[in-house]
């Protein structure tokens, strides 16, 4: 599994879809870090470059361009980018793969593997719409972090840990699971259907 980190903020999403990752006996992560993405960690987090690098199996240099992940020959399950920058999303629509992060994203996308896209920016202009239906257009699943409140979440963290499990079972990872929607009460609705509800 490639996991890439960008400059956008929301560097805990990322941060946290490697704790999740790690978790698992079965997965061997490959973590990218964009110099932005460093700068963010700094401005956003108390933990260092040294401490996120060490929560993956084998990093990578972004300059990179030639190592493994750069290659379809090398087999992994799929490649998640987050948080993902306009720069990066902009860079995977047009095949520009100037780095290892978009040279990686772009050989997930040739060899039809999953690519999932976690696009931190709002709010979006028809350029940033475009972006994305082009890079939906590829193959990439282009996924925004947005919260969820059915959990009723106490803490930013909760939110941060919904999100970055939902990318993952996105990404066919159903082992990391998380909260899941399972309907209204049905005693509740029948207690408040005066007040809430119409007859369908």
């Amino acid at each position: 599994m490639i996991v890439a980190l960008t400059g956008a903020t929301g560097i805990a999403l990322g941060v946290r879809t490697l704790e999740l990752l790690a978790e698992l006996p079965d997965v061997r992560t490959h973590l990218i870090i964009s110099p932005s993405a460093a700068l963010t960690l700094r401005h956003e987090s108390d933990r260092t470059i040294d401490e996120v690098r060490a929560l993956a199996d084998e990093t990578h240099r972004v300059a990179a361009i030639g190592d493994s992940i750069a290659s379809g020959s090398f087999p992994v399950h799929g490649m998640i980018v987050s948080p993902c920058s306009v720069k990066t999303l902009s860079a995977i629509a047009h095949c520009y793969s100037d780095n290892l992060i978009t040279r990686a994203a772009d050989v997930t996308l040739k060899e039809g593997r999953p690519l999932v896209l976690v696009f931190r920016e709002a709010p979006l202009h028809l350029g940033h719409l475009k972006l994305m239906t082009a890079a939906t257009e590829s193959g990439a699943v282009v996924m925004p972090p947005v919260p969820a409140f059915y959990p009723r979440p106490d803490s930013v963290a909760e939110m941060v840990d919904h999100m970055a499990r939902r990318a993952l079972v996105r990404m066919g990872i159903a082992e990391v699971g998380g909260t899941q929607w399972l309907g209204l009460d049905s005693r509740e609705l029948s207690l408040n259907s005066n007040r809430y509800i119409n007859d369908v």
